[in-house]
């Protein structure tokens, strides 16, 4: 209770101290008038605007759907999810004619390529080992 009490305090002290701070920054900011921007600050900031009143906030757009709607869009969203997670769970499905697909496979893939002559590998491997070059030894 004393820590939330505390955490009030200093979180209160905090927003006065930067809404002060926000207040007295912007009342006695100039702006250079040689920015090109002088003018709109000079329009926009007079003293004796007009602000708006509540009669001149739009009303509710008619091209969007009730709220309702968005409660049932969710549900269904929802029920996928959950028919999701029921058709996959472990143990709910198995592989059946693992042969067929393989076949199947086989055939898209084309004919086998034959193995090389393993005496030919090492004949390369051999012809490598002889022409490689050792890293020099080690600055002592």
């Amino acid at each position: 209770m004393h820590a939330s009490r505390l955490l009030f305090v200093n979180a209160a002290t905090v927003a006065v101290t930067m809404l002060g701070g926000c207040g007295s920054v912007l009342s006695d900011t100039t702006v250079d008038p040689r920015s090109p921007i002088a003018a709109e600050v000079a329009r926009v900031s007079r003293a004796n605007a007009d602000f708006p009143s509540f009669k001149e906030i739009p009303g509710r757009p008619t091209d969007v759907r009730p709220l309702r709607a968005y409660g049932e869009a969710a549900d269904v969203v929802d029920t996928a999810r959950a028919n999701l997670e029921r058709d996959t769970a472990p143990g709910t499905w198995s592989l059946n004619n693992t042969d067929a697909f393989a076949a199947e496979a086989r055939v898209a893939a084309g004919p086998e390529a034959t193995p090389g002559n393993p005496a030919a590998t090492e004949a390369f491997a051999q012809d490598l080992r002889a022409r490689a070059t050792p890293p020099p030894p080690p600055k002592r």
